[in-house]
């Protein structure tokens, strides 16, 4: 029986399906961001709105960055606490 380490190397954990204490209310704060974002855009032409369309582009970029930065922060941190829980 592999372990989990394997089974997560070879592909057979999917990191992407996962419960959330929060998923109802993620949902709703996306839909409300998604509408606002349509109702900008629709009332927005030319030039204005390029730069609104060229924000919302590298605010997700960044919010991307900034989430996988969180993951690594905390699966080092849980490490650290694996590693001591162990070894000490």
């Amino acid at each position: 029986m592999a372990g989990f380490i394997e089974d997560f190397y070879y592909g057979n954990i999917e990191t992407q399906n996962h419960t959330s204490e929060f998923g109802n209310e993620l949902k709703k704060k996306l839909g409300a961001l998604t509408e606002l974002e349509k109702q900008l855009s629709d009332r927005l032409t030319g030039e204005e709105k390029e730069l609104f369309l060229s924000y919302v582009e590298k605010y997700n970029e960044f919010n991307s960055l900034s989430v996988a930065d969180s993951f690594l922060n905390a699966f080092r941190l849980a490490s650290k606490f694996t590693y001591d829980s162990f070894v000490r």
